[in-house]
C-alpha cells in the first residue's frame, strides 16, 4: 500500500553506472571549478559539479528524487549557458551538450523503470532520427545550378597563368569566364596527377600553384623536382630531377615555379623555367625540355649560399618561387628562426635571368652597399627575412617584398637600428639597383611573430575620381593595409594606437603604439573567458583556467615570463596564401583563421635544464621550445589548444571575407570548412558540420564572378560567387588542399581548367597526399 510514496527503490546495474558517470564527470568540475574561482573566473562550475556529486549519490541509493534534482541542475545550466553565450550554437553545444545527453540517459531509465523498455526504445529511436535530421539541417550545402552546360570555346589569346599570382601584380585573379555561376555545379574532375612523393618533412606538404605556358602546366614537388604536364590531360611531358640534398631540412616545400623568355633568344632555354629550391640553389631548365640551361651559372646551377654564413645545413633556403621582372630574378628566403642570434641574414638578392650572374643585394645592413660581401665576409646576419612571395610593377620599376620580423621572434633586446625600421614590414625595391624606395611597417618592435607573410597585391584603384596606384597587404595580425605603391603612403588612414605595456622578459623593450588601419580587421573578437570553447565542459573548464591563469590584455599582449595568450596567433588571420582581388570591381576575398597561441619566455637556466638547443645535423630540437641561443630567453609556444586537441576559443575557427575596396566595407562573410576530416585527438569526426577551420592556402577569382580556394582542414576545394558569398559548388580532394589553385583556358581544347595541388598540412592536421587534380565542364558534344 506504501509503495508508491517511498523515495528510493532497490538500484540495478544501470543506476550504479551512472552514479559513477557523474561522479566521474563532477569530482574533476567541481574541483577544477574551485580553481577557476580562484583565478578570477565563472562560480558555475563549482556549483555544477556538487550539484552532479549530489545527483550521483541519489542515483547510487536509488533515490526517486534524482529526476527531479538532476532537471533542476539542468535547468539552471540550460539558463546560465544562455546568460553566458546568447543563441550561439557553437557556444551553447559545449555548455549543454553532455548535461542533456546525461539527462536523456537518466530519464530514459526512469521512463523504462515506470513505463516499460518498448516505449522508451521508441521514443530513443525518435530522438536519433531528430538528431540526425539536425545534423543534416545543418551541414554545409551546395548550391548547384540548372543552366544548360555550354562551352564557349574560351579565347587563345587569354591572358595565361604565368606567374604565381597569375600576373606580376599578385592579383590571383583570372579573365577566364568560361566556368560561371550559372554552370559551376556542373565541374567534374578532369584528371590527377601524381607527383610520387609525399612530403614528410616539417609541417608543410605540396604547397605548389602550377603557371601555365602554351598547353602545359609546370609545378615543382617539395623537393624542388620540377614536373611539366599536358594541360588537357594530366599526362607527364618532362619532369627535371632536382637531386635536392635533404640533410637539415626541417621544412620541405616549393609554392611554384617562374617563367622567363629571353629577349631575341632562340633554340634551348630560348624559354626557361627558374626555381629555387630548399638547399639554396638556383635552377634554370629549358622550358620545352627540362634539360638544364648550360649557359645558366654552372651547368643550370647556381648556389644560395654565397656570403650567407649559414653554419648548418637547412638554416636558409627558398620556398616561395622566384619573380621575375626587367632580366632579374628577385628572391628573399626562409630562415629557421627562433634558433640563435646571428643566424643566416636576411638578405633580399638578384641575378641575371639568362646568365644567373649576382646583380645586386638589399642587405639592410649595409644599406648603400649593394655588392657581395668580400671574401670571407657575410651578409648582415639576423635580419629580417622575404619569406613571402613578391610582387612587381615593371613600369615603376619596383619589386614588393614582404618582410618577417627579425629572429628570435620572442626576445629583441638585441635588434639593431636597421632591423626595427624593416622588420615585419613591406618593402618596395629598386629593381635595376637593389635600392630601398620605402618600406611600410605593420608592427613595431615585433615580439608575436607577426611576419609579412603573403604577397603584395598591386591594383589601380578608384579614389575620389582618380586612379592611384595602388597596394594591399594583408598581414598575420589581421590587419590590411592600402597603401600608395609609389611612395608607401596609406591611402586607407593608419592610425597609432597605444597597446599592452610592461609584464615583458627582463631588460625587453616595448612600442608604446602600433599601427592599426582604418579597413575592416580581420583578426576576430578579442577574446574572453566566456569565449573559451571545449567539447565538453570538462575541457572547455581546462581552456577558462589556463586563459585566467595567462596574461590577456588583447592584440599585442606582450610575451613575458608570464603565460601569455596571442591572438591572432602565428597562423594569422591570414597567411602566405593572401588574397585575390577582381580589378573590375575592386572586390577583394581573402579567407582567415582565428587560433590562438599560448606563450611564455623561459629563463635561459631553465631552459638549460630542459636540455635545450638549437637545430644542428645530429642534434634534435626540443619539442615546444625555441631556443633563441645568444639571448637570456628561450621561449614556448604553440597552439592554444584543450586537452583534446581543438582550439580553446569558439569556433568559428576559419572565415572567408569580401570586402569591396571602393567602399572599403565588408560585402560578406562567411565560416569556412566543415568538421568532416577534423576532430579531438585528430579523430576525423565525418559530420559534414560547418564549423569554420583553421586554414593555410589561398583564393583565386575570375571573371565568370566566381572565387575558388582549397586551404581549409576538411579534403574540398569550393566555389563562392563573389558577390554574394553563397557557396555554389564543392567537391572533395583525394587529400588537404593547402596550396593556392589557379585556372587557365587551353589553347588546344578551349576548356577552361581549375587544378589545386592535394598535398595536405601536418600542422593542419589535413590529409597527407601527392596530387594535382584538375576540374573543368563535361566537353561539349
Amino acid at each position: 500500500m506504501t509503495s508508491h510514496i517511498r523515495s528510493a527503490y532497490q538500484p540495478g546495474w544501470v543506476e550504479k553506472l551512472i552514479a559513477i558517470l557523474l561522479a566521474l564527470i563532477g569530482l574533476p568540475m567541481a574541483g577544477g571549478g574551485a580553481m577557476l574561482i580562484w583565478f578570477g573566473g565563472s562560480a558555475y562550475y563549482l556549483l555544477g559539479g556538487a550539484a552532479l556529486l549530489l545527483n550521483a549519490v541519489l542515483a547510487w541509493r536509488g533515490d526517486r528524487r534524482l529526476l527531479p534534482a538532476y532537471a533542476l541542475f539542468l535547468a539552471f545550466t540550460i539558463g546560465w549557458a544562455i546568460w553566458e553565450s546568447g543563441s550561439n550554437g557553437w557556444a551553447l553545444a559545449p555548455r549543454i551538450g553532455l548535461p542533456l545527453a546525461l539527462g536523456l540517459l537518466i530519464g530514459g531509465v526512469w521512463a523504462a523503470r515506470r513505463f516499460g523498455k518498448r516505449m522508451v526504445g521508441g521514443v530513443t529511436i525518435a530522438l536519433l532520427l531528430c538528431g540526425v535530421t539536425l545534423v543534416i539541417a545543418n551541414r554545409e550545402r551546395t548550391e548547384t545550378a540548372t543552366a544548360a552546360v555550354e562551352l564557349s570555346g574560351g579565347s587563345p589569346a587569354m591572358q595565361p597563368w604565368s606567374r604565381f599570382g597569375g600576373d606580376d601584380f599578385g592579383r590571383k585573379h583570372s579573365g577566364a569566364a568560361q566556368i560561371t555561376t550559372a554552370n559551376v555545379g556542373g565541374l567534374a574532375r578532369a584528371w590527377t596527377f601524381r607527383i610520387g612523393e609525399v612530403n614528410l618533412v616539417g609541417k608543410a606538404g605540396l604547397q605548389a600553384t602550377p603557371i601555365q605556358v602554351g598547353n602545359a602546366l609546370y609545378i615543382c614537388s617539395s623537393f624542388n623536382d620540377i614536373i611539366a604536364l599536358d594541360g588537357d590531360t594530366g599526362s607527364e611531358i618532362w619532369r627535371y630531377h632536382a637531386r635536392t640534398e635533404r640533410k637539415g631540412v626541417l621544412s620541405a616545400g616549393c609554392r611554384g615555379v617562374a617563367f622567363y623568355k629571353v629577349p631575341g633568344a632562340s633554340g634551348p632555354c630560348a624559354e626557361r623555367i627558374i626555381t629555387n629550391s630548399v638547399d639554396a640553389r638556383l635552377i634554370a631548365v629549358d622550358r620545352l625540355t627540362g634539360r638544364p640551361c648550360e649557359d645558366f651559372g654552372k651547368g643550370g646551377v647556381v648556389s644560395l649560399l654565397k656570403g650567407m654564413g649559414q653554419k648548418y645545413p637547412g638554416y636558409y633556403y627558398t620556398t616561395s618561387p622566384p619573380t621575375i621582372v626587367r632580366g632579374r630574378i628577385i628572391l628573399g628566403g626562409w630562415v629557421t628562426d627562433n634558433q640563435y642570434w646571428e643566424e643566416p641574414s636576411g638578405v633580399i638578392r638578384a641575378f641575371d635571368a639568362r646568365t644567373g650572374a649576382f646583380a645586386w643585394a638589399m642587405d639592410i645592413g649595409r644599406p648603400d652597399d649593394h655588392g657581395e660581401p668580400a671574401p670571407g665576409k657575410t651578409y648582415t646576419l639576423s635580419t629580417p627575412n622575404s619569406w613571402g612571395p613578391m610582387s612587381a610593377d615593371e613600369e615603376l620599376g619596383l619589386v614588393y617584398a614582404p618582410i618577417g620580423n627579425p629572429t628570435p621572434d620572442y626576445y629583441g633586446k638585441q635588434r639593431r637600428p636597421f632591423d626595427e625600421k624593416i622588420g615585419s614590414s613591406i618593402a618596395a625595391i629598386d629593381v635595376e639597383t637593389g635600392a630601398l624606395r620605402w618600406a611600410f611597417q605593420t608592427v613595431h618592435h615585433d615580439l608575436w611573430d607577426y611576419d609579412v607573410p603573403a604577397q603584395p597585391v598591386l591594383l589601380d584603384l578608384p579614389v575620389e575620381g582618380k586612379l592611384r596606384k595602388a597596394l594591399v597587404q594583408s598581414t598575420k595580425r589581421g590587419e590590411l593595409f592600402l597603401l600608395d605603391r609609389v611612395t608607401g603612403s596609406p591611402i586607407a588612414p593608419v592610425e597609432e594606437r597605444p597597446v599592452p605595456q610592461g609584464g615583458t622578459a627582463p631588460g625587453e623593450r616595448l612600442s608604446p603604439t602600433q599601427p592599426f588601419s582604418s579597413l575592416p580587421s580581420l583578426r576576430g573578437v578579442d577574446l574572453s573567458e566566456k569565449a573559451m570553447w571545449g567539447l565538453t565542459p570538462l575541457d572547455q573548464l581546462w581552456c577558462r583556467i589556463k586563459f585566467r591563469q595567462a596574461r590577456y590584455e588583447g592584440i599585442f599582449t606582450p610575451p613575458g615570463l608570464k603565460p601569455s595568450v596571442t591572438y591572432p596567433g602565428y597562423l594569422g588571420g591570414t597567411n602566405w596564401g593572401g588574397l585575390t582581388v577582381d580589378p573590375r570591381t575592386m572586390r577583394l576575398v581573402i579567407n582567415v583563421s582565428h587560433v590562438a597561441n599560448y606563450t611564455r619566455i623561459v629563463p635561459r637556466a631553465e631552459a638549460d635544464a630542459a636540455g635545450v638547443k638549437a637545430f644542428a645535423p645530429g642534434v634534435e630540437g626540443t619539442f615546444g621550445y625555441l631556443p633563441q641561443e645568444r639571448t637570456p630567453f628561450a621561449a614556448k609556444t604553440g597552439p592554444f589548444l584543450s586537452p583534446l586537441g581543438v582550439p580553446c576559443n569558439q569556433p568559428p575557427y576559419g572565415e572567408i571575407v569580401s570586402i569591396d575596396l571602393r567602399s572599403r566595407d565588408i560585402g560578406w562573410i562567411r565560416p569556412f570548412g566543415t568538421a568532416q576530416d577534423s576532430g579531438p585527438l585528430d579523430i576525423p569526426t565525418r559530420l559534414p558540420l560547418t564549423i569554420g577551420t583553421p586554414n593555410t592556402g589561398g583564393p583565386i577569382s575570375t571573371a565568370g564572378g566566381l572565387t575558388f580556394i582549397g586551404a581549409t582542414q576538411d579534403s574540398a576545394i569550393r566555389a563562392y560567387e563573389t558577390a554574394s558569398g553563397r557557396m555554389l559548388w564543392r567537391a572533395p580532394l583525394p587529400a588537404g588542399g593547402q596550396a593556392t589553385p589557379m585556372t587557365f583556358v587551353s589553347p588546344k581544347s578551349g576548356r577552361q581548367f581549375v587544378v589545386i595541388a592535394a598535398g595536405g598540412n601536418r600542422w593542419l592536421g589535413s590529409k597527407l597526399g601527392d596530387y594535382v587534380v584538375a576540374f573543368a565542364l563535361p566537353r561539349h558534344r
